[in-house]
């Protein structure tokens, strides 16, 4: 197990994409090149109490997590913005010109041997049942596009910004019962994804961080991880050195709605590889967890260009 504090990877970038006139507001990000961008919603700096003395084992102990400010993904990445990454023909289409040398330098997925989105629709709906990998690989892909950095959320970050300063197990308060009005989950979703954006935001303006897919964190999963962190620590993560697990956070479209609280925590499994026949098996795919997705992060200022770098190309493990 490691810690390492992303206040240092993420203070550094001289150039901070127009830092001073977009700081603590909401912006949209073109992807340059090409017809598609995407909405991002500020999250102030502050401090929350991470975990729940409700919940499962691996979310106690409760323990204050200090955050700086960063940009959330108003909504899931859907296909839309996740199809160009994914194929080339489609990313041709959707470009103003000729596909930069540096893009298309950057490895993409393999072709999925099933249909990914399962039958859920794909027209603004989650792209989903990507690796912990895959999902790093699409924001060095994004990285080549636009010239900002973009990552996974830390785990803490997640549930800071999920939370959007409340102090309850949902954000709305500790009564599932209004699950509905934000949530696709196991009893609204007749048992698939939805199109994103749907039900109402929590206060920071973010839409389906309960339900719909759960969502990676860049997180290693470790059920004890929180009795090693120091109390007040500014920006933790568990920096991942294994191929398992991975903190997955949220839930899903097939989960109840306790599995939906902000301090819910999620494994990922080699099981969700189980079905594909490739050997060896795909390093790009989860074709047993269709309920998985991703969500976009930007830190206030850009790291260093070696430790952009660093963060894309250094699973070491290429099979996430």
């Amino acid at each position: 197990m490691r810690i390492r504090i992303f206040g240092v990877l993420t203070f550094m970038w001289a150039s901070s994409f127009c830092y001073a006139q977009q700081k603590g507001k909401p912006y949209v990000q073109e992807i340059n090149g090409t017809k598609l961008s995407f909405s991002m919603q500020p999250v102030p700096a502050g401090e929350f109490m991470m975990g729940s003395n409700k919940g499962n084992p691996d979310e106690k102990p409760v323990h204050k997590v200090r955050i700086s400010e960063f940009w959330m993904g108003t909504h899931e990445l859907t296909w839309d913005l996740y199809e160009a990454f994914l194929y080339k023909d489609y990313e041709t289409t959707h470009s103003i010109g000729a596909v930069p040398a540096n893009v298309d330098a950057v490895t993409r997925p393999t072709k999925p041997y099933l249909d990914m989105t399962f039958g859920m629709g794909k027209e603004n709906h989650p792209a989903l049942a990507m690796t912990h990998y895959n999902a790093i690989q699409y924001c060095k892909w994004l990285y080549a596009r636009t010239g900002v950095f973009y990552r996974l959320p830390t785990e803490a970050e997640w549930e800071y910004a999920a939370r959007a300063g409340s102090t309850t197990e949902y954000a709305f308060g500790d009564d599932a019962a209004a699950l509905g009005e934000y949530a696709w989950y196991k009893d609204n979703s007749g048992g698939k994804s939805q199109q994103v954006g749907k039900k109402k935001p929590n206060k920071w303006g973010i839409y389906d961080l309960y339900g719909n897919v759960a969502e990676w964190t860049y997180d290693q999963y470790q059920a004890d991880y929180y009795a090693s962190v120091k109390d007040g620590q500014q920006d933790p993560v568990n920096v991942p050195d294994k191929l398992y697990a991975h903190v997955i956070r949220g839930g899903s479209y097939e989960d109840v709605a306790k599995d939906l609280r902000s301090a819910a925590r999620l494994a990922s499994d080699p099981a969700w590889k189980q079905i594909d026949p490739q050997i060896p098996k795909s390093n790009w795919w989860f074709p047993e967890a269709p309920f998985i997705g991703m969500r976009l992060v930007r830190p206030a200022v850009q790291p260093s260009e070696a430790e952009i770098k660093k963060y894309y190309d250094t699973p070491a493990i290429p099979d996430y």
